[in-house]
C-alpha cells in the first residue's frame, strides 16, 4: 500500500470514527480545567478596574462606550489602482480603517523586475516598489484622515518612508499620520521568513523607526509587536504571549541603549495577535498579556505614566484556524473569534473572510468579514459595558494561570541568554517547529477536533464555494510597465545621490536612518535599490540549522 493510499484510508477511518461525547478538560495550552472553579480559587487582588494599573479589565474606564475598536479588512493584491478600488469599496461599507497588504517581493525587499520577484508580483498583497504606486495606492484617500496599518517587517521601515512620503506629497502634516507598521522582525526569523538584514542592524532599524516616529509621527505606532504569526506557526496561546512580550522587552532594552526615554517611547508600542477558537481562553490570554506588560514595564524599567504601561493591540481573527474543507464554516469560526477579541479588550480587529483558506477574498467574501464585525458591534450588545466577563471564578482563575504560564515562557528565554541569542541559535525556531509538530499531530489523530476536517465531513468537502477570485493576468506586466516608466522619467541623478547618501548613514551606527529613507522615496528610488543598498553595509541574515 502506498503512502498515500495509507494516509486516505487513515483520514476516512477518521471521518467514519465518532467524535469524543464530552469536551477535553484541558485547553490548547495545556492547562487543565477545572469542573467547576470556586471563589476560594481565585485571587481578586490583580484585578482592579477598567482603566487603571495593572489594566486586566482593559486599557479605558469606559470601553468601547467611548467609541468602538478600529474596524478593519487586511486587504491588497495585484497592482495599486486595483488595491485602491478595493479600499474605496471597503471605505464605503462602513470600515474605518485600511489594512494593506503586501505582496512577498515587497516584503522581501525585491523590484518586480528580479527574477526572484516576477512570479509572486501582487499574488499575496499589493507591488509597492516605489513613491509612484503608493500615490495611487492612496489616490483619493486622504491619509491624514484614515489610520492605515502596514503588516511589513523586514521593508517596515521603507513601507513607512513611503507612507510619510506620501503624506507630504498630499499636503497632510506628518503628526496627522495614524496607523501601525508591524516592523517585529524578532518573530520574522522564527516564524514566517520575511527577514533580510543579519538581527542587529535590523534592530537598529526598527529602533530608528520608533525614535524617528516619536518626533515626526507622534499618533503613529511605528511597531505592532506580533505574537500573530508564532501563533499560526504552531504555538500556543500562553506561548504566543510569552514570546511576545520577551520580544517586546528586546525592543525596549534596545531602544534604551539608543538613548530613548521608556516614559515616551513605551506609549506607542503596540501589539498585534491571531485569535483562535478556544473562546475563554483567548479572551484570558489578552487579559493575561495585558497585565503581564503593565508590571514589566512598572516593575522591571521603572514607568509611572499610565499610558507608557498601557498594552494596545490589534488582532486578526481567522488565520491557520481556519480551514479549506466546507468553507462557510469559517464564518462562524470567525464570529466566534471576534466575539472573544471584543470581550478581551481589542483596539483593532480585522476579520478574515471564510474563503481566505484557500485563496484571495473576494468583494462579497469580504464584505461577510466586514459585517460580522459590524453585527457583533452593534447588535450582539457585547460591547455596551466594560469587561462583561470580569469577576467570573472561571475566567478570573483562567487568566491566573495564563499569566504565571506567560511568564515562564518569558523566564526560559532570558535563562537562555535572552531572545536575540534565542533567534541567532535557532533555539527558538526549534521549539516553534517542535509545537508545531504537536498541534499537527493532535488534528491528525482526531484528539483535537476540527469541525468538517477530521469530523463531521462529507463526500464534497468544497460544496458551495461560490465565487472564485481571480487576479488579473495581466497585473505583473502592467507592474513591470509602471516600474520601468518611474525608472525612465525620475531625475537619475537626484535618486542616485539619495541613494548614496544612505549608504553613507549606514555606515555610522548612531544615525537615524529615516530621514535618509524618506529622501530616497522622494527622489523615487525603490524598494530593490534600497535594500540593495543596506545589504552592501550589513550583508544578510544567515537561517541557522538545528538538527
Amino acid at each position: 500500500m502506498s503512502k498515500a493510499t495509507k494516509g486516505h484510508t487513515e483520514q476516512e477511518a477518521l471521518a467514519e470514527r465518532a467524535p469524543p461525547d464530552k469536551p477535553n478538560p484541558f485547553t490548547p495550552s495545556g492547562i487543565e480545567v477545572p469542573v467547576v472553579v470556586t471563589p476560594d480559587m481565585v485571587d481578586f487582588a490583580d484585578v482592579g478596574q477598567p482603566g487603571q494599573y495593572p489594566f486586566t479589565r482593559g486599557i479605558f474606564e469606559n470601553g468601547f462606550r467611548g467609541r468602538l475598536w478600529t474596524i478593519r479588512q487586511y486587504s491588497g493584491f495585484g497592482t495599486a489602482e486595483e488595491s485602491n478600488e478595493r479600499y474605496r469599496f471597503l471605505l464605503d461599507q462602513g470600515q474605518t480603517g485600511l489594512s494593506v497588504a503586501l505582496d512577498l517581493p515587497t516584503q522581501c525587499g525585491y523590484d518586480p523586475v528580479d527574477p526572484m520577484a516576477r512570479a509572486e508580483v501582487g499574488k499575496v498583497g499589493v507591488s509597492l516598489s516605489n513613491l509612484a504606486e503608493v500615490e495611487l495606492l492612496f489616490d483619493g484617500i486622504d491619509v491624514g484622515s484614515i489610520s492605515t496599518s502596514f503588516t511589513i517587517n523586514g521593508t517596515a521601515s521603507i513601507s513607512y518612508a513611503m507612507y510619510c512620503a506620501v503624506a507630504d506629497k498630499q499636503g497632510v502634516p506628518r503628526e496627522k499620520l495614524t496607523g501601525t507598521i508591524q516592523n517585529d522582525i524578532l518573530k520574522e526569523y522564527v516564524a514566517r521568513g520575511t527577514w533580510i538584514f543579519p538581527v542587529k542592524p535590523s534592530m537598529r532599524l526598527i529602533a530608528d523607526t520608533i525614535l524617528f516616529s516619536n518626533e515626526q509621527t507622534p499618533r503613529f505606532n511605528a511597531i505592532s509587536i506580533a505574537g500573530a504569526h508564532v501563533r499560526d506557526a504552531g504555538c500556543t496561546a500562553v506561548e504566543e504571549m510569552g514570546y511576545t512580550l520577551a520580544n517586546g522587552l528586546a525592543y525596549t532594552d534596545e531602544l534604551i541603549r539608543r538613548g530613548g526615554d521608556v516614559e515616551k517611547f513605551a506609549r506607542r508600542l503596540s501589539f498585534f495577535f491571531y485569535v483562535h477558537m478556544d473562546f475563554f481562553e483567548e479572551i484570558c490570554k489578552f487579559r493575561a498579556g495585558r497585565r503581564l506588560w503593565a508590571k514589566l514595564m512598572k516593575e522591571r524599567y521603572g514607568v509611572e505614566d499610565p499610558k507608557a504601561q498601557m498594552f494596545r493591540f490589534g488582532v486578526v481573527c481567522g488565520g491557520s484556524s481556519l480551514i479549506g474543507s466546507q468553507p462557510h464554516n469559517n464564518i462562524v469560526r470567525v464570529g466566534t473569534e471576534t466575539m472573544a477579541a471584543v470581550l478581551g479588550g481589542a483596539q483593532s480587529i480585522f476579520t478574515c473572510a471564510f474563503d481566505e483558506a484557500f485563496q484571495i477574498p473576494t468583494e462579497h467574501s469580504a464584505e461577510i468579514a466586514l459585517r460580522t464585525q459590524q453585527i457583533i458591534a452593534h447588535e450582539s450588545g457585547i460591547a455596551r459595558t466594560v469587561d462583561p466577563l470580569g469577576g467570573s471564578y472561571y475566567v478570573e482563575w483562567l487568566t491566573d494561570q495564563m499569566e504565571a504560564g506567560m511568564m515562564g515562557v518569558i523566564e526560559e528565554i532570558e535563562q537562555y541568554g535572552g531572545v536575540e541569542k534565542a533567534v541567532e541559535d535557532g533555539w527558538l525556531q526549534m521549539k516553534i517547529a517542535q509545537r508545531a509538530s504537536e498541534r499537527k499531530r493532535a488534528a491528525d489523530t482526531g484528539d483535537t477536533v476540527i469541525v468538517g476536517q477530521n469530523y463531521y465531513r462529507r463526500d464534497d468537502q468544497s460544496e458551495g464555494v461560490g465565487e472564485v477570485f481571480k487576479l488579473d493576468p495581466q497585473a505583473t506586466a502592467k507592474v513591470v510597465e509602471k516600474y520601468e516608466r518611474v525608472r525612465d522619467t525620475r531625475d537619475s541623478a537626484a535618486a542616485e545621490a539619495s541613494l548614496a547618501a544612505l549608504e553613507k548613514a549606514a555606515a555610522d551606527d548612531g544615525e537615524n536612518l529615516m530621514p535618509y529613507l524618506i529622501d530616497c522615496c522622494h527622489a523615487y528610488a525603490t524598494v530593490g535599490e534600497m535594500v540593495a543598498t543596506l545589504k552592501g553595509q550589513w550583508g544578510e541574515f544567515e537561517e541557522p540549522v538545528r538538527l
